[in-house]
């Protein structure tokens, strides 16, 4: 599986919903290269980056994290560069590290995740890294002739949520942020829903991309999360 480009200088790897893969995006700045989601295992950071190097492109120099779920997290020990997150995604991969020191975690997660399980088949062990550099509320990196805005948002989802804009391609990349709340038994909070609506009407943005669908139009994206409230 290849890059697909979004824009001049904006590419991303599929979403693979038979495994619950997110999708992975490469932004490619004239000095520095950052990669959005560190995946959902080694494999799965392998792929991306034999993805990236098939169009002559260098690995990431940074990897930013949308949120701690394990499926954008648990390949950060396999990527290449500096890897990027809120601070409350730290607390969460220590919370994580925890449950890990029990041998028997990874079982547990297969168990109660058939998608876990597909990609962690004949694995026995987990490694759980934190992030290099943490923010609090935002930070912009210049990576040369684009921009990547980075903030964390109020989002049903995750606590943690961290958004991507890209002012000069007017696209924002939000993660999961739409979803609802997955470790929550699926709990949607419609305030937070409301308030994450507002942040996307205010950005100044042509297409809102999200991890496990298709891109999307700002509009079309809210149209359908106004339908839900």
């Amino acid at each position: 599986m290849g890059l697909n480009k979004l824009a001049n200088r904006i590419f991303y790897l599929e979403h693979e919903p038979e495994v619950d893969r997110p999708m992975l995006a490469y932004i490619k700045g004239d000095k520095w290269s950052l990669a959005i989601d560190a995946g959902y295992s080694a494999s799965h950071v392998q792929d991306f980056y034999e993805a990236v190097v098939s169009e002559q492109f260098k690995k990431p120099d940074f990897t930013v994290i949308t949120h701690w779920h394990y499926d954008h997290t648990f390949g950060m020990h396999a990527i290449s560069g500096i890897s990027i997150a809120n601070d409350k995604t730290n607390e969460f991969l220590k919370e994580q590290q925890e449950q890990a020191r029990d041998t028997e975690y990874i079982e547990i997660l297969k168990k109660e995740d058939v998608h876990f399980g597909k990609e962690y088949c004949g694995q026995d062990k987990l490694d759980i890294v934190l992030a290099d550099i943490v923010f609090s509320d935002k930070m912009t990196l210049d990576l040369g002739g684009i921009t990547a805005k980075i903030f964390h948002t109020v989002s049903p989802h995750s606590e943690d949520t961290t958004c991507v804009y890209v002012p000069e391609e007017k696209m924002l990349f939000l993660g999961d942020a739409t979803s609802e709340d997955f470790f929550n038994g699926g709990y949607m909070d419609k305030d937070k829903l409301q308030s994450l609506i507002q942040m996307i009407r205010s950005t100044e943005c042509d297409y809102c991309i999200l991890s496990h669908c298709e891109p999307l139009t700002k509009e079309g994206l809210l149209c359908y999360l106004e339908s839900i409230l």
